[in-house]
């Protein structure tokens, strides 16, 4: 059966009607979209065949169609236009919310994550920034009491990293200086995957009995530097969507997950994707995510991506989303967000 310019047209109209009203769409909703140009039992006809070819959903006997996880797909891939262009509003409100926010990397990919979901009512989650020759460029060690130090790490992207290190005996200021030589001089610019345990040995013995707590802190945070962190905003707009409501705690353990939820989010080219729960592992239907890279250079690239039903209004979110990422990647490499 052939897809002419009716079908398309009422397609469309379906899977935008039931974004706004989240209702089966029947007939007269239909017609009155069309300001009654398409008689009602054209529409139930044209309805029916688009039910046949699998593209429209009836929940019940008597209630209007839904667009299927196909339609979606179809809506997707062949309706949706190409050049959707960002409300100036929004493009406003997204320099306003980056002029806003702390530009060390984890804090400003925890604050766009926050500020993208309050801009689309969606649950939004953004990666910091990743490539697999990640490092530390700089630790420093600070007393931060008589038995406790912290180790600090710059990495090469310039993100922050911490851990806490208790030791047996007292720490002095002399100790963190003298520790935070020794880690400069040999675990600065390592890859993870050339850290093995016959270097370990060898700073631990330098270091002495005492602190090898320390030095551990500072192989577990470059260890830690390659695996990208997850930051989520919005979570609490995913009690919102009742389609939902049955996979929410699968849904929400996969979003805590750095590995799991970076793997879910992330696209396999540069370009703005869309993910539907239909074709995840497991499934999760009724789910959509839409996901876009963001570039930061040197090789470094990262994720954002919005979390919700399929029937999210792709028109605004999408180039809502690839704005929110542009930005992201000139905040992340330092750039100034003025820059065209």
């Amino acid at each position: 059966m052939p897809m002419d310019d009716r079908k398309r047209q009422i397609m469309q109209a379906i899977v935008q009607l039931y974004g706004l009203e989240g209702e089966p769409i029947g007939s007269g909703v239909l017609a009155n979209y069309f300001d009654c140009a398409v008689s009602s039992a054209t529409l139930r006809n044209e309805m029916a065949a688009l039910t046949k070819l699998g593209l429209l959903e009836q929940p019940h006997t008597s209630a209007g169609r839904i667009p299927s996880a196909k339609g979606y797909r179809f809506y997707l891939d062949n309706l949706l236009a190409d050049d959707m262009k960002l409300d100036p509003k929004d493009a406003v409100e997204i320099r306003r919310a980056f002029a806003s926010l702390d530009q060390e990397p984890d804090k400003l990919a925890q604050g766009a994550a926050k500020a993208l979901a309050k801009m689309t009512g969606c649950t939004a989650a953004v990666t910091t920034p990743r490539a697999d020759d990640l490092c530390i460029a700089h630790y420093e060690v600070v007393q931060v009491g008589r038995y406790a130090a912290a180790v600090l790490a710059v990495t090469s992207a310039g993100g922050v990293r911490t851990r806490v290190a208790h030791v047996n005996k007292g720490l002095t200021r002399s100790d963190a200086a003298n520790l935070a030589a020794l880690l400069n001089s040999n675990m600065t610019f390592v890859a993870p995957v050339d850290l093995n345990q016959a270097m370990l040995q060898a700073l631990c013995q330098q270091a002495g009995p005492a602190l090898v707590p320390v030095v551990m802190a500072a192989a577990g945070i470059l260890e830690d530097s390659s695996k990208p962190h997850v930051f989520l905003g919005g979570e609490q707009y995913l009690l919102q969507w009742p389609e939902l409501q049955p996979y929410l705690p699968l849904l929400v353990t996969q979003l805590n997950d750095d590995e799991r939820a970076g793997a879910m989010i992330t696209p396999s080219t540069g370009r703005t994707t869309v993910f539907l729960g239909e074709d995840m592992t497991p499934a999760i239907p009724g789910l959509c995510i839409v996901a876009k890279r963001y570039m930061v250079g040197g090789g470094l690239t990262g994720t954002i991506a919005l979390v919700g039903p399929a029937r999210m209004p792709f028109s605004r979110l999408i180039p809502v989303l690839e704005a929110f990422a542009q930005e992201l990647g000139k905040g992340m490499s330092g750039r100034n967000g003025n820059e065209e």
